[in-house]
């Protein structure tokens, strides 16, 4: 299997192993087995060239991370074009806590500040950062046709949804151009989304490929990972968060791997 693919019917080409960088622009609040310290300038620019020098295009970032979109903006600056983003609308991290709104007004908000936060004219993927209760999202609260008339406008080239339930996925599937799900050693209640996917030509994203380092009792997890998840049709990336050099070339090795 190919290591840049499309995104389902996008057009986007993306690396099959993206970088995930909440660890970039957060410390609060997040679920890591151990704690860890946020890279300065220096620290996250070698470990953005190192991704790009080892083939990943993709960088997943979100407003709750943190200054991670702002750091990025900084730290990417007159390299935009080189990377394909993904960011989110929906929740937002302040004051020790996540915040959410899914309306089409705050999305429209969300949408010009990380433009202008990244400094790009246009975002190449946009997800909604679900809160659980996917299914509302979807049929209720208008926020995928909201990211729908961005795309017409061209301020986004494409949308999908981080789901957390089977039904929303599922959902999701049928309206959006990508979907974001959890699929794991641990977790691989989702592996019915992804078939969806597949079968309507449409993205999917893996998030907690590494079930966020919760994996000390398996036998090379990486390895383990990285097989599972690309042996399934549906998957068109990972996103794996990492700030450790070391640890990022174990995993763009092992995907690489899982390709071969």
């Amino acid at each position: 299997m190919s290591w840049l693919r499309e995104l389902g019917s996008t057009g986007i080409q993306i690396s099959a192993l993206g970088l995930g960088t909440v660890k970039l622009g957060r410390d609060e609040g997040v679920k890591y087995p151990s704690g860890f310290t946020i890279p300065d300038d220096r620290q996250a620019t070698e470990l953005l060239a190192q991704a790009r020098d080892l083939g990943i295009n993709l960088i997943d970032t979100a407003p709750a991370y943190g200054n991670s979109e702002e750091r990025l903006g900084q730290l990417l600056a007159g390299q935009q074009q080189d990377w394909v983003i993904c960011s989110k609308v929906g929740e937002d991290f302040s004051d020790g806590q996540s915040h959410f709104d899914f309306t089409p007004e705050h999305t429209l908000i969300s949408i010009e500040r990380s433009l202008a936060r990244l400094g790009v004219d246009a975002i190449d993927i946009v997800l909604i950062h679900s809160d659980g209760n996917d299914m509302r999202i979807i049929e209720e609260l208008g926020t995928l046709e909201a990211l729908a008339e961005l795309k017409s406008r061209g301020l986004i080239r494409a949308f999908g949804m981080s789901t957390k339930t089977v039904a929303g996925g599922l959902a999701a599937v049928e309206k959006c151009d990508a979907v974001m799900v959890t699929y794991n050693l641990a977790q691989q209640e989702e592996a019915e989304v992804l078939t969806a996917c597949a079968a309507m030509g449409k993205g999917g994203l893996i998030k907690k490929a590494l079930a966020s380092g919760h994996l000390a009792d398996v036998r090379d997890p990486i390895k383990a990972s990285m097989d599972l998840v690309f042996r399934h049709a549906g998957t068109s990336a990972a996103i794996v968060g990492t700030i450790t050099p070391t640890h990022l070339a174990a995993n763009v090795a092992a995907a690489r791997s899982a390709l071969e």
